[in-house]
């Protein structure tokens, strides 16, 4: 038993109806409960739609569908107090404009005229003001401008008659656009009627509904491009913070997408089974841009550390001037003894000059760090850091520990604590990440972030994480972040290599199982590579590489 028998044998009124009275009645009820179950549920459809373009079609759609319109059309109000044409469908004409189809030409209808009056000639316009339906039995006799209509129907042989107009409110009461219907038809005769006041009614209710979802799908939309916005500042302070890095992180985020773009069309390789949704590419992106924001608390002089004695300035400077000093003393020494022995038999200047000269030369060539360092040049640094000279009533050593440490370094121009620091940034970047409240589709970002410098060998860090733990967008973005840095021509601690070298460089990297040779692979052979470096690296790196055998010319 239905909840309308229910109500018919509970009703007084209705236990002394009539058989056909309570026929009336119950088709009544029943035609109601279908029509708030028909609204619910285009409700319910609005609400699941999250794309704009796609949501506005299906306003109108669902609309002329609940009302049997042949036509429909959607303003929505622009920042100019204009009612922009979003959407325009008419089955008569076949006539379907507006998201993704046909670009629509008509001007939009402003709200005012050019003396700031309102404008209530135009119906749309004047629904827009007034904030309330207007249902229009047909519009050749009704009290407003129907010329451009009238002119329409004559060019098409169109009749338009019927009309209903109904404002779409969001949740503040601001009206946001127009939904306007034209000639509802009797489903059994397809004749021309009127809109029902019961019609608009529910249309109405629905045009809430629908301005309630685009306010959200628009109030989404701004959040993500808000949020997106907010990254990429994040994402330049961090590489404006060294002259050096600028563009590094943008960079990384362009060759990610692109390598990601192509495992996408990869349908008979080793990617074949691999299809990145919409919202993954999105998490992979967001990840690139974040991947070094923990660099953020990196000191500069570490980040730009060009030489191995620089700090906030290059102290090979000060150990010129000791070189300097203590050649001055052995002048002196060596003047005072030609002194002593009336000047005979102890000129040897040019040998003492010479000999200071090769050692700073020598010290200078260490410190760029450009080259590894052999044992014997360590043991040399270490027997000079032996020699002093006088100063202040005392000996001063030429070399101090801290310098001889520097000086000494095997590799590059960073020390142990200063490669710890450089690389803490990891473990800050998934630090900072943890603690955002990322959505659900983008809930990957601090992982995926956190690990482009983990290795397939488990030698990376933080985390030494082995094959098997770092997931393929990981090994995507830290193939992406290898490549820039070393085709990157404007790094403090090296010149821009060769592509042939980089290219070298890679196929090491896999060999030692520290990068994905699969994605590398693909990157190489789909020309990612090629059309990465003819954009962002110097004319003079371009030339010819081998890859797996197989020889790769440049064109550019």
């Amino acid at each position: 038993m239905t909840k309308i028998d229910l109500w018919l044998q509970s009703s007084e009124v209705m236990q002394s109806a009539t058989a056909e009275v309570k026929a009336e009645v119950r088709s009544f009820a029943e035609g109601q409960l279908a029509r708030n179950q028909e609204l619910v549920k285009i409700g319910m459809a609005l609400s699941a739609e999250k794309k704009l373009e796609k949501l506005l079609e299906m306003i109108v759609s669902e609309a002329r569908r609940y009302t049997n319109a042949d036509g429909g059309t959607l303003y929505i109000k622009n920042d100019q107090e204009q009612l922009e044409f979003k959407i325009i469908q008419n089955d008569s004409l076949r006539e379907r404009n507006g998201s993704g189809c046909e670009y629509i030409a008509w001007a939009p209808v402003s709200l005012r005229d050019s003396n700031g009056r309102e404008n209530h000639r135009n119906v749309s316009a004047h629904c827009a003001l007034i904030g309330e339906a207007v249902n229009i039995d047909d519009v050749y006799g009704a009290d407003f401008d129907f010329e451009g209509t009238r002119k329409f129907d004559a060019k098409t042989g169109y009749r338009s008659k019927s009309m209903l107009l109904v404002p779409m409110r969001d949740h503040e009461n601001d009206v946001i656009g127009i939904l306007q219907l034209l000639n509802a038809k009797e489903p059994a005769t397809g004749e021309i009627v009127g809109f029902g006041d019961f019609v608009v009614d529910d249309i109405t209710s629905l045009a809430s509904q629908a301005a309630i979802a685009i306010t959200n799908v628009r109030l989404v939309k701004d959040l993500e491009t808000l949020f997106d916005a907010f990254l990429k500042i994040i994402a330049t302070a961090i590489d404006e913070k060294s002259p050096y890095t600028a563009g590094h992180v943008t960079n990384v985020v362009e060759l990610t997408l692109r390598i990601a773009e192509e495992i996408n069309k990869d349908q008979q390789g080793k990617f074949a089974e691999v299809d990145f949704s919409d919202d993954e590419l999105a998490e992979l992106k967001m990840a690139a841009w974040l991947h070094d924001i923990g660099k953020i608390t990196t000191p500069e002089y570490v980040v730009d550390k060009a030489t191995k004695l620089e700090t906030v300035f290059d102290r090979i400077e000060l150990v010129r001037a000791r070189i300097e000093i203590i050649k001055r003393d052995a002048e002196i020494k060596r003047l005072k003894a030609e002194l002593a022995e009336n000047g005979a038999g102890h000129d040897k200047s040019v040998d003492v000059v010479k000999q200071f000269d090769e050692l700073s030369d020598f010290l200078e060539g260490v410190n760029i760090g450009s080259e590894y360092l052999s044992d014997e040049k360590i043991e040399k640094i270490k027997k000079l850091s032996e020699q002093s000279y006088e100063a202040n009533g005392g000996r001063v050593p030429l070399l101090n520990d801290e310098e001889k440490e520097n000086l000494s370094i095997r590799k590059g121009t960073l020390n142990e604590n200063e490669r710890m620091i450089i690389n803490d940034h990891v473990l800050l970047t998934q630090k900072m990440l943890a603690n955002l409240p990322f959505p659900r589709k983008l809930g990957k970002v601090p992982d995926i972030a956190g690990m482009h410098h983990e290795k397939l060998n488990c030698s990376g860090y933080p985390q030494g994480l082995c094959a098997s733990e770092i997931p393929l967008q990981a090994r995507i973005l830290a193939v992406a972040d290898v490549f820039e840095a070393l085709t990157a021509a404007d790094r403090p601690y090296k010149h821009g290599k060769k592509l042939s070298e980089s290219i070298r460089i890679i196929d090491l990297m896999v060999k030692d199982n520290h990068l994905d040779e699969d994605v590398c692979d693909l990157m190489i052979r789909s020309g990612v590579v090629l059309e990465y470096v003819k954009g962002k690296v110097n004319a003079s790196q371009h030339d010819d590489f081998e890859w797996n055998g197989q020889k790769f010319g440049w064109n550019g």
